[in-house]
């Protein structure tokens, strides 16, 4: 049990974001060979390839948190003194697990109005509470990823050595 806890928390989303990828690149490949060569589109690939797409952004997100890579604007840091940078970080990923919060209460909701509904896609017929789950479940996985952000930069909060930016991907786990 502590091995799938332990792979969940080191690759799930980078194993999750591979395979989507690797079908992703497969689809299209077999879409532009069949609209190519054989002279006749598949109906079904650019509905499932643009879903597949949805799902690799909002996987990815929570693996950018992660490995502490999200978005940032390092320049605003280094104005603040050097005394509190680590400070200002932290308060920086606690505003972006607001945001992730807020996301995941919102789109649960709509989550909820899509299951009720019972639409289907055109092309695939798959429910769109499908797609529609992926800021869902990314953000849900990114509040999670955030709070072992935020305790991991906690720890070392008195590190003298260490930028507030860098981190030990070993020690993430």
């Amino acid at each position: 049990m502590k091995s799938v806890l332990t792979f969940l928390d080191e690759k799930l989303e980078m194993s999750i974001c591979i395979v989507l990828m690797s079908t992703l690149t497969v689809v299209l490949g077999v879409q532009v060979f069949f609209r190519y060569v054989m002279g006749a589109s598949l109906s079904w690939s650019e509905e499932l390839a643009r879903y597949m797409f949805v799902w690799l952004v909002y996987l990815g997100i929570p693996y950018g948190c992660k490995v502490m890579r999200h978005i940032k604007i390092d320049a605003g840091l280094y104005l603040f003194p050097k005394a509190i940078r680590r400070h200002i970080v932290i308060l920086g990923d606690i505003i972006f697990l607001c945001f992730a919060i807020a996301i995941v209460y919102y789109a649960w909701g709509l989550e909820m109005k899509q299951i009720k509904f019972g639409q289907l896609s055109p092309a695939i017929q798959i429910p769109m509470w499908i797609p529609y789950g992926a800021p869902l479940v990314g953000f849900f996985l990114t509040a999670i990823r955030e709070i072992q952000t935020i305790i991991y930069r906690v720890k070392h909060l008195k590190d003298p050595e260490k930028d507030p930016n860098d981190i030990d991907l070993d020690e993430l786990s």
